[in-house]
């Protein structure tokens, strides 16, 4: 087993879905099998616009044939492990490279840098584990200090590491999973719930909207942003509860079962549909809006 660094692209020609499965070509068979049953990092290359560089850790779980391609390979993610990064982190940064495994012995970028799989060492997983974890700038608690003593308390508790495998233990915690998925969601819907189009500030300064899976947790839902939809309080109940709902095309579903569709229409913003981000890849993917509305929204 050992870590590694898998290239994907949101425009990839391949059959990815990063939370899901990762396809690739036999000659990198054997780099991929070194993964079986430990951690890799998703890396977006610095010639796509916007990259994300390092943007994501998941475990592989096993890699067999593509079913659907001849001659190509799938490595299958472990469910529930694949976490987006709180904050995506460059391939080199104010200190250098992050990743100090591409350089050669004379300390320039070796060939090794364009591999699509490669491995990676412990030491370099931990360091963009780190960065990519960083909680210097949390989200505020969900505390106003006008009514001291109410509320959620959310405070935030510093990552602390010492070895790639520490860092790992941290990678499936669920408190610390919530935390990133929470942030990763918020910040692609710049704090505005996307069923009401209202972007709420309390007197703490932090954001009265949450972050909601669209495919819960206990259903197998990843925690990636395009599973996630920044909803207010309210409009997050009824989205659990499938009294409202979404179609594939992003408009705003009202359950029939729902005592009162006027009032849930008085809260819908003015186009009658989600307001999502621009990212494509941050938008919610039609996979987990058809699971709610077959499990969880009321026709």
């Amino acid at each position: 087993m050992g870590f590694g660094v898998f290239i994907h692209r949101s425009d990839s020609i391949y059959d990815d879905s990063p939370a899901e499965r990762y396809q690739f070509p036999p000659q990198y068979l054997r780099r991929v099998q070194a993964c079986i049953g430990d951690w890799i990092i998703y890396y977006e290359p610095r010639k796509v616009p916007g990259t994300r560089g390092y943007f994501a850790v998941a475990k592989v779980q096993q890699v067999i044939p593509d079913p659907g391609a001849q001659g190509m390979f799938l490595a299958l993610i472990e469910p529930g492990t694949y976490l987006d990064f709180a904050i995506p982190v460059p391939f080199s940064g104010t200190t250098g490279l992050v990743e100090r495994g591409v350089l050669n012995n004379d300390g320039r970028i070796s060939g090794r840098a364009q591999a699509a799989v490669r491995p990676l060492s412990p030491s370099d997983f931990s360091r963009i584990v780190a960065l990519g974890l960083d909680q210097a700038e949390p989200l505020l608690p969900r505390v106003d200090p006008a009514f001291p003593g109410t509320g959620l308390s959310e405070e935030q508790t510093p990552f602390v590491f010492e070895e790639s495998r520490e860092r790992v233990q941290h990678l499936t915690s669920r408190i610390v999973r919530d935390r990133v998925f929470r942030k990763i969601v918020l910040r692609a819907y710049d704090e505005r719930c996307a069923v009401t189009g209202l972007k709420l500030i309390n007197g703490g300064g932090r954001a009265e909207v949450e972050a909601a899976h669209i495919r819960p947790v206990e259903a197998s839902g990843p925690d990636v942003v395009s599973n996630g939809i920044a909803l207010s309080g309210t409009a997050h109940w009824m989205f659990d509860r499938g009294l409202i709902g979404l179609s594939d095309d992003l408009d705003i579903l009202i359950s029939r079962h729902a005592n009162d569709p006027d009032g849930i229409r008085g809260i819908v913003n003015r186009t009658g549909r989600a307001i999502v981000p621009l990212r494509c890849s941050e938008q919610p993917h039609r996979h987990f809006l058809h699971w709610h509305r077959n499990h969880c929204f009321k026709q």
